[in-house]
């Protein structure tokens, strides 16, 4: 992780060094105001101009936080993000709809083909680790899950009196465990669907024998203002899987997360398919820096580089 942060410094350095020249060789004349609308093709570089971005509507509230902080430090960028299920927002991304995604995978070898035909080399970076987290009724004697439970309910194998709530099935998540059941179909019976995070949560607490699925984003985000949050709670999984599986039983936050003991863990990615030097890389340059990473701690996400600490020594007090 030091050495990841210590590229993405050099990067950050690098891509102000060239909006910096860019501006410079444009004449040297003052900065756009910032209520100026940046139309031209001749304006952009790096830290101005327009930005389409497509982002994991799971994950959209971390990146609301990064963008308002990013368009108070330049204000010559534009930056137009829209939050779909990840299924569409992969889509707008291929119909060039986004030159930028915010994900919570990369893209897949028949997808990436697209843009190999137009010689677009991405630039891809991990900003996060956020993870999905499997929420009960607090009158359920359930207090904990196992994946192959899970696993069950999705395949539909066995009779089971609980149901899956996702927030939609052309979510992240739903990928996410469809994937790791190693289904190619999921059944009907013991799954449904919502249209929101908010939604699910709400079905919760209505009915007892569901267990809700949604991000850890979306639950620290919801979490401040869910009025019923007294009525549910977080399961804890047991760590089955992968090189670290120890058999025990985690709850998602920072700690775990970041220790890779809880075990629905996926890791956020910048997907920057702009095929020039526009502002996709300051973009993602800012989201992989140190302003970008102390932005994922604060949320309560884990950061893939963890922001330094600055210790101010005085000789006198």
């Amino acid at each position: 992780m030091k050495k990841l942060g210590y590229i993405s410094s050099i990067f950050f350095l690098l891509a102000l060094f060239v909006a910096s020249c860019s501006r410079s060789n444009k004449g040297g004349g003052s900065v756009s105001d910032s209520t100026e609308v940046v139309s031209s093709a001749a304006k952009e570089d790096i830290l101005v101009g327009n930005l389409n971005v497509v982002v994991d509507q799971s994950i959209l509230s971390l990146i609301k936080e990064q963008e308002e902080v990013f368009l108070s430090a330049y204000p010559n960028a534009r930056l137009s993000i829209t939050a779909k299920p990840e299924i569409l927002a992969v889509k707008d991304l291929l119909a060039d709809e986004a030159t930028v995604a915010i994900l919570t995978r990369t893209l897949h070898e028949d997808e990436d083909a697209y843009f190999k035909q137009r010689s677009i080399n991405p630039r891809i970076f991990p900003i996060a680790i956020d993870a999905i987290v499997l929420v009960g009724h607090t009158k359920s004697a359930d207090t904990s899950v196992t994946i192959s439970y899970v696993s069950e309910l999705m395949s539909g194998g066995a009779k089971q009196s609980k149901k899956l709530v996702f927030d939609n099935l052309n979510s992240s998540s739903f990928r996410q465990l469809k994937t790791l059941a190693n289904l190619e179909k999921v059944s009907g019976t013991n799954v449904e669907a919502k249209e929101s995070a908010k939604e699910v949560l709400e079905e919760v607490v209505r009915d007892e024998a569901k267990i809700g699925v949604l991000s850890y984003s979306d639950y620290l985000n919801l979490k401040q203002k869910f009025s019923d949050l007294n009525n549910i709670r977080i399961l804890s999984v047991q760590n089955s899987v992968g090189e670290g599986a120890d058999n025990k039983y985690y709850k998602p936050n920072q700690s775990t997360i970041a220790a890779e003991q809880y075990p629905l863990r996926r890791t956020v990615y910048v997907l920057n398919y702009q095929p020039n030097m526009g502002l996709g890389i300051g973009f993602s340059a800012f989201l992989t820096g140190d302003r970008g990473q102390r932005i994922v701690l604060k949320s309560g996400m884990v950061p893939v580089t963890m922001p330094g600490r600055e210790i101010i020594i005085r000789d006198n007090i």
